[in-house]
């Protein structure tokens, strides 16, 4: 019997595992849904979705595909859960008191550095949502959920306009796509666990954005 997978992506990531479980392989490593799931996202961004089959995850895995298919349906619960778990968390920044009281440059700086954030926490699955080619419509209802996001950071960037806090010479799309062009370019260079912290990158990030690069006069 399958385990339902839905809620069960919270925590993923946690890689845990059990000596017995659900794959009935006692005596051998049972992966546990978050597992798979870490496991599942590496994959398709190593080969791509498409190319991605339960097979090759099973291998991935040390397991059978009987195993995998424990804890999802097939392979379109696994990109679901992934997506989500990306998604869901950019869309809670917005949420958040920091995104919705106060001048309209505080709150864009707050969801900037929250995207950051997110980007560096999950980076595999932001990543992931990242190269989507919207060729399911798991894809695409992912895509339109990213495209809502964005419209939420142009909405902030046209308030802030509004309030005399940013320039106005520079359309307003142009500035979300450069903006979100430079923190999701993140994806392609950063490491973890290096000398660059993630609070650190964040630091950068709104310095360049709101700050540019000249030097600040004393």
């Amino acid at each position: 019997m399958r385990q339902a997978a839905g809620a069960e992506v919270a925590g993923a990531g946690a890689g845990v595992r059990s000596t017995t479980g659900g794959n009935g392989r006692n005596g051998r490593a049972a992966y546990d849904l978050p597992a798979v799931l870490d496991i599942a996202v590496t994959a398709f961004n190593d080969y791509g979705y498409d190319a991605t089959s339960m097979g090759l995850l099973a291998e991935r895995l040390g397991t059978s595909k009987s195993a995998v298919y424990y804890h999802v349906s097939g392979k379109e619960d696994l990109l679901r859960l992934a997506l989500e778990r990306a998604l869901g968390a950019l869309e809670g920044i917005l949420s958040l008191p920091g995104a919705t009281d106060g001048p309209a440059e505080d709150r864009l700086r707050f969801v900037l550095r929250g995207a950051v954030q997110v980007l560096v926490d999950d980076l595999p699955y932001v990543t992931l949502l990242l190269r989507l080619r919207g060729n399911t419509e798991i894809e695409r209802s992912a895509l339109e959920r990213r495209r809502a996001f964005d419209h939420a950071v142009s909405r902030l960037v046209d308030q802030a306009r509004d309030e005399g806090s940013l320039r106005t010479d520079v359309d307003s799309g142009t500035i979300t796509r450069l903006l979100f062009g430079m923190i999701n370019s993140i994806v392609e260079w950063y490491k973890p666990g290096g000398t660059l912290t993630p609070g650190r990158l964040a630091d950068d990030v709104i310095s360049v954005a709101f700050d540019g690069l000249h030097r600040p006069i004393a």
